[in-house]
């Protein structure tokens, strides 16, 4: 197996690792899933801006950084209210950074757009499950005001995994 193959199949599993917890019928399983996925991507996204040569990858990236820093300042507000904690994002942003460090600049679009599309998937699946089944009603409406964009960012980065990615 190839170094670079290791370093995607490690931005899977932080951008994915979302569904395997996702699962859990808890609000605090769906905060902590939910800002530990919006982290991981406002840094690939931060990163795509910077390593991406691409217009339209760095335009996506820069409408991930601001929907999802956005969506995860209103997360936190709610769970503070509702006396959940929320995970450490500077722990959070050094894990992820460490996985992706070492990515060649020749294949980093083809790998952010694949891992977009990956995360993307399982966010929608988290964000309708959570809005068809929170017990709490704040987190019901966020889950449920949330999803359209995140439907749209995974529309979106199928475009760009068409012409970028596989």
């Amino acid at each position: 197996m190839s170094n670079l193959f290791l370093k995607r199949v490690g931005l899977s599993l932080v951008l994915g690792a979302v569904s395997m917890q996702a699962m859990a019928a808890s609000s605090n399983d769906f905060v902590d899933t939910a800002i530990e996925s919006g982290i991981a991507e406002v840094v690939t996204g931060k990163l795509a801006l910077d390593k991406s040569k691409d217009a339209e990858i760095k335009t996506f990236a820069q409408q991930m950084v601001s929907d999802h820093t956005q969506a995860n300042q209103k997360l936190g507000d709610i769970a503070r209210q509702l006396d959940i904690s929320v995970p450490d994002e500077a722990a959070l942003t050094d894990k992820v950074k460490k996985m992706i460090l070492e990515w060649r600049d020749e294949s980093f679009d083809r790998s952010y757009v694949n891992n977009q599309v990956q995360a993307h998937e399982k966010a929608v699946e988290l964000f309708k499950k959570e809005a068809s089944t929170s017990d709490k009603p704040e987190l019901k409406a966020f889950a449920s005001e949330t999803l359209p964009k995140l439907e749209e960012h995974l529309k979106h980065a199928k475009a760009l995994q068409a012409k970028h990615g596989k």
